[in-house]
């Protein structure tokens, strides 16, 4: 008990090094962005943002591919490729990958990491045999939680779409015992809505596990990050629709698209989406600087 009380001493005095993570949901060759994982909106070009948050100081990058259970393969070999080429920041890949062959090819094509969702719910094993193969640092599984009337948190897969049973909180411990290196949790009621973090959800696996826990969905402004950090055991966090729309609303990035693989009309209409502020990566780490958290330049 001692120990235990003198280790939250300690942690109270010790800034906490934070991690952001620019999230860039890809259907086809578009970045895209929905609500509540549906509803997807393209955006632009993948590569035009991952370059712009490589360069204005993002930590990692986390790629998903939002169609790969429905087409039962991840296919975005050449977007990996050409990122890892000129990106040099550690880049994260989900979707579609289903067992150690695929992971093997994603990591071939540069991703530094993979994240397993549904392979790792259907066959558990696959991770602790991905772990004992490639490192535990390398697997990441992802979970998509949905909070039910009882105030239980399930875990669901296919964007928030299939119903898995499974509780979420005793699955991301489970996921660390089979070997997971890093969880990413993603609170689908949340998610893309702009009104802040599952605050209770991303606590109660963070100060349970012992590996690094990424927090995503519900980013709005700079003030529901530092809350997160504040309030939770959470080590980074994951940012979607913050970052991208403040990106489009200034036009600094490409708005060419292939209309032929989604809603383009957002685009058309060139106007803010008022759900969330506008502001940079960099003004997010001085904002938590100012709060005694520790970034990266």
């Amino acid at each position: 008990m001692e120990l235990l009380k003198r280790n939250s001493m300690i942690s109270e005095i010790i800034p906490k090094h934070v991690r952001i993570i620019p999230r860039l949901d890809i259907k086809g060759s578009n970045l895209v962005k929905g609500v509540h994982m549906e509803g997807l909106r393209v955006l632009g070009t993948p590569h035009h943002f991952a370059r712009y948050y490589y360069e204005n100081g993002a930590d990692e990058l986390f790629y998903q591919d939002v169609v790969a259970s429905l087409y039962g393969r991840n296919s975005m070999e050449e977007i990996i490729r050409k990122t890892a080429s000129e990106i040099f920041i550690p880049l994260t890949v989900s979707g579609g990958i289903k067992t150690i062959d695929d992971i093997k090819e994603v990591l071939r094509c540069g991703a530094d990491k993979v994240a397993l969702n549904i392979a790792a719910i259907r066959n558990k094993k696959i991770v602790r045999q991905a772990s004992e193969k490639f490192g535990s640092s390398t697997i990441v599984v992802s979970i998509e939680a949905i909070k039910e009337t009882n105030g239980k948190y399930l875990a669901y897969t296919d964007n928030g779409r299939e119903h898995t049973g499974i509780d979420a909180i005793e699955w991301a411990e489970e996921a660390v015992d089979l070997g997971a290196g890093e969880l990413v949790i993603t609170s689908v009621d949340q998610e893309g809505t702009g009104s802040g973090f599952d605050i209770d959800l991303v606590q109660k696996i963070s100060s349970r596990i012992g590996v690094p826990v990424i927090a995503h969905g519900g980013a709005g402004s700079t003030r529901h990050i530092v809350e997160l950090f504040k309030s939770t055991n959470a080590d980074a966090v994951s940012v979607a629709s913050l970052f991208h729309y403040n990106l489009i609303h200034n036009k600094k990035v490409s708005k060419e698209v292939k209309s032929d693989e989604g809603n383009t009309e957002f685009l058309k209409m060139n106007r803010r989406y008022n759900k969330f502020d506008l502001c940079e990566i960099s003004h997010v780490k001085n904002m938590l600087l100012d709060d005694r958290f520790i970034v990266r330049d």
